[in-house]
């Protein structure tokens, strides 16, 4: 914990003929601002880290349902079942609950977590009572249910096209309809179709950064920004789908900025600041840029 200081970060990635983020309000067309840059949520970028991170053996709290690797359908049952063994001994207070957590999924001390879960047996017993004095919730922690945040020293923004982005869609027919029309089942359904919708070419710039402060708090450690690390130069291992075609997304470069005390050198807007990503993936040499900064620049695989 002790070696651990400021990082800043930056991953830099292209998408040929692919769709690197579909939004779902428009269509499934890529992401896209209201000024034209194609843009890829950071929800979306953390989603891709934890399964990197999964795949890498580490403890993962918010698996996604087809990349799970336990019999938990919820996050609540997942969490439950950690803490049964524990709530047997004794009745875990807030603290006690937040370093559970974080010492056993990467994710949570890692990004953080909103435990906000309702226990049945709490909720039937509110039922029954009518003071609001025994509505109260057991800040001790003698209620069944949870409602903690935590928060992670690892941020990470959208990350957006260093240029505006066209959409091409293209017109798709399936081969067979959904379902039969029982009157007349030689003819075509509505279903069969579709459109998909792709960036023909377009270069995208991520930052995040880590904080040596929220990092004490979750047990957040030197090793652990090692694996960050190695998930963002990895981040598009496994991630093939019919929308992004293996080798269609490609981590060009990943720019790691290790400050040398907690607090850092600069602040992460003048780190962020100083790289200049091109059309075409290239930027602007980095050493010496920030005087007594100097980047470690990773290639992705």
């Amino acid at each position: 914990m002790s070696d651990l200081t400021k990082i800043d970060f930056a991953v830099i990635f292209s998408a040929k003929n692919a769709n690197p983020n579909g939004d779902p309000l428009n269509g499934n067309r890529p992401r896209q601002n209201y000024d034209g840059f194609g843009e890829v949520s950071d929800v979306c970028l953390k989603r891709k880290l934890r399964n990197r991170l999964q795949a890498m053996g580490e403890s993962i709290f918010v698996q996604s349902d087809e990349n799970r690797n336990d019999d938990y359908r919820s996050l609540n049952e997942r969490f439950e079942a950690a803490i049964k063994d524990k709530k047997k001994d004794t009745n875990l207070n807030v603290a006690e609950i937040t370093k559970l957590a974080c010492e056993k999924w990467f994710d949570v001390r890692a990004f953080g977590q909103v435990f906000a879960f309702k226990d049945k047996k709490d909720k039937k017993k509110k039922e029954k009572q009518e003071s609001d004095e025994e509505n109260e919730h057991d800040t001790e922690g003698n209620s069944g249910s949870v409602s903690i945040g935590i928060r992670g020293p690892v941020t990470i923004q959208s990350a957006f096209s260093v240029e505006h982005i066209t959409t091409e869609s293209l017109q798709i027919t399936k081969s067979v309809n959904l379902e039969t029309n029982k009157e007349q089942p030689e003819k075509k359904g509505s279903d069969t179709m579709g459109m998909k919708h792709r960036v023909n070419n377009a270069i995208y710039v991520a930052y995040g950064a880590i904080n040596t402060q929220l990092a004490k708090k979750t047990g957040f450690s030197e090793e652990d920004s090692k694996k960050i690390k190695e998930a963002l130069r990895t981040l598009f291992v496994n991630d093939a789908s019919s929308a992004r075609p293996e080798g269609s997304m490609e981590v060009l470069k990943v720019i790691w900025w290790k400050h040398n005390s907690e607090a850092g050198q600069y602040s992460s807007a003048k780190v962020h600041q100083s790289l200049k990503v091109k059309a075409n993936g290239e930027y602007d040499p980095l050493r010496d840029k920030l005087e007594g900064l100097n980047p470690e620049e990773i290639p992705g695989v």
